[in-house]
C-alpha cells in the first residue's frame, strides 16, 4: 500500500501542484455542481472539535458534489472522549473511510493522527495552520489579478494560523506576504523562516500596506484566546483595517478576511461590505479549492 498524501501545513504541495490545484479549482467553479464524481463510493470523515461554518459546510457540500459520502464526527461523541488513543482511532478510521478532515484545538493531535493513518488527513484548522483557507485565498488572488506570482499581500493583526498559512502557501505561489503585527503577537519564527524568500514581519501596518495588491486581516480574538481578549484588543487597536490603511495600497487593491468578522473591530463595515471587498469570494472559494484538493489527494 502506498503512503497516503496528507495536507497538514500546505507545504506538502510543490509549486507545480499548488498551481495545478488552483487551476483545477477555477475549472470546477465554472462547471458547478454537475461536474465529475471522482469520489463516488468513497467516504470522508470530518472530525471536528471546534465550531465551524465555512469549513464544515464547504467540505460537506464539496464532497457531496464530487460524489462522496460525508461522516461528521464530533470528538466528544467518539471513544476519544473516553480515553481511546489517537493512534487507535486513526487505525480504525483508516479501515472504514477514504480520508479524514480534522479541525482540532491541538496541532500535535492532528500530526499524531496523520502519523498513524493509512488514508489522507487534511488540516481543516489547528492553532498553528489553516492551509485550506490559504488555498482558497490563492484562488481568490488568481481570480482578481489573473496570477499569483509577483503579488503582494499585507496581512495586519494577529500573527496566527491564518497568517502562517498565508506565508507558507504564498511562498509556494510566489506571493509576497508582509505581516504587520504587534511584537507580542508575531507569527511563529519557524514559519517565518520557512517562508523567508517571500515573507517578512514588520510592526507598522502602513509599511506593510504600501503598494499591496491585497490587505488581509483576521479576528483579534480567535477560538481559545478568549481569556486574554482585553489585552489582545488593546494591542491590536492600531491594526484595524480601514479606509486610511487601504489608501496606502494600490488603487486596485482588494480587501480580504477569512471570517467570521467583527465589523468595527478588526475591519470597518464599509470595507467588509464595500465594492473592493473580496471577502465573500474567499468564502465561496473554500468550496472550489477544497474540491480540487480532494481530487488530488484521492485520485
Amino acid at each position: 500500500m502506498s503512503e497516503p498524501r496528507h495536507f497538514i501545513a500546505g507545504t506538502e504541495l510543490t509549486r507545480a501542484e499548488l498551481e495545478a490545484v488552483v487551476q483545477r479549482a477555477v475549472e470546477l467553479k465554472e462547471i458547478g455542481a454537475d461536474g465529475p464524481r471522482p469520489l463516488a463510493h468513497r467516504s470522508v470523515a470530518l472530525l471536528f472539535e471546534k465550531p465551524s461554518t465555512r469549513t464544515r459546510v464547504s467540505f460537506q457540500v464539496g464532497i457531496s458534489q464530487l460524489g462522496g459520502q460525508v461522516l461528521l464526527l464530533r470528538s466528544e461523541e467518539l471513544q476519544l472522549a473516553r480515553g481511546e488513543s489517537v493512534r487507535d482511532t486513526a487505525l480504525v478510521l483508516s479501515r472504514y473511510i477514504d480520508a479524514i478532515a480534522v479541525r482540532v484545538g491541538e496541532h500535535a493531535l492532528l500530526e499524531e493522527l496523520a502519523r498513524h493513518s493509512t488514508v489522507p488527513v487534511v488540516n481543516a484548522l489547528t492553532p498553528l495552520h489553516h492551509p485550506c483557507q490559504a488555498l482558497a485565498d490563492m484562488l481568490t488572488l488568481r481570480e482578481r489579478f489573473g496570477r499569483m506570482e509577483g503579488l503582494r499581500v499585507a496581512y495586519v493583526g494577529d500573527g496566527n494560523n491564518v497568517c502562517h498559512s498565508l506565508m507558507l502557501l504564498g511562498a509556494r505561489a510566489g506571493v509576497e506576504v508582509v505581516a504587520a503585527t504587534p511584537a507580542e503577537l508575531r507569527p511563529d519564527a519557524a514559519v517565518v523562516a520557512a517562508a523567508q524568500e517571500t515573507a517578512r514581519v514588520v510592526e507598522d501596518p502602513a509599511e506593510a500596506a504600501a503598494g499591496a495588491h491585497a490587505l488581509y486581516t483576521d479576528v483579534w480574538v480567535s477560538m481559545g484566546d478568549e481569556s486574554e481578549s482585553a489585552r489582545r484588543r488593546e494591542l491590536l487597536a492600531p491594526y484595524r483595517l480601514d479606509a486610511g490603511l487601504l489608501a496606502r495600497a494600490r488603487d486596485d487593491a482588494v480587501v480580504m478576511h477569512c471570517l467570521p468578522a467583527h465589523p468595527g473591530e478588526e475591519i470597518t463595515a464599509d470595507l467588509l461590505y464595500g465594492e473592493r471587498s473580496a471577502v465573500w469570494d474567499q468564502a465561496e472559494n473554500r468550496l472550489h479549492a477544497q474540491k480540487a484538493l480532494m481530487e488530488l489527494l484521492l485520485p
